[in-house]
């Protein structure tokens, strides 16, 4: 299922970039004064437009609501993990029982 999510979360982010890439930019007017052909191929400046804006914004949000599901799901799975009912507890760290040699000092050796 996780799988599924995120080939559908890539392929939406593809055509999203894919979309975005299409839509002509705010400044491209002069562009399209000395021959731009995208005008002719897109359908002008107001008919293509507002159908690319509709489907980025579509893709957005689906884009959005994708990557807060699975950031959701991911937080979920990790919480479940650790907090799991039966599960085997691993050791901490355990301090000596006794004084050890390490704690008594560097030991000195004789010239006997």
């Amino acid at each position: 299922m996780a799988v599924v999510l995120y080939l559908i979360h890539i392929v939406v982010a593809v055509f999203l970039i894919m979309v975005i890439l299409l839509q002509q930019g705010k400044g491209s007017d002069l562009g399209a004064a000395f021959g731009g052909a995208s005008q002719t191929l897109f359908g002008g400046a107001s008919g293509r437009q507002s159908f690319l804006v509709k489907v980025t914004v579509a893709l957005g949000v689906i884009f959005m609501l994708l990557s807060l599901g699975l950031s959701w799901r991911a937080s979920h799975l990790q919480s479940r993990a650790i907090r799991a009912p039966g599960a085997p507890v691993a050791p901490g760290p355990q301090a000596p029982a006794g004084p050890s040699q390490q704690s008594q000092g560097p030991q000195i050796p004789s010239a006997e």
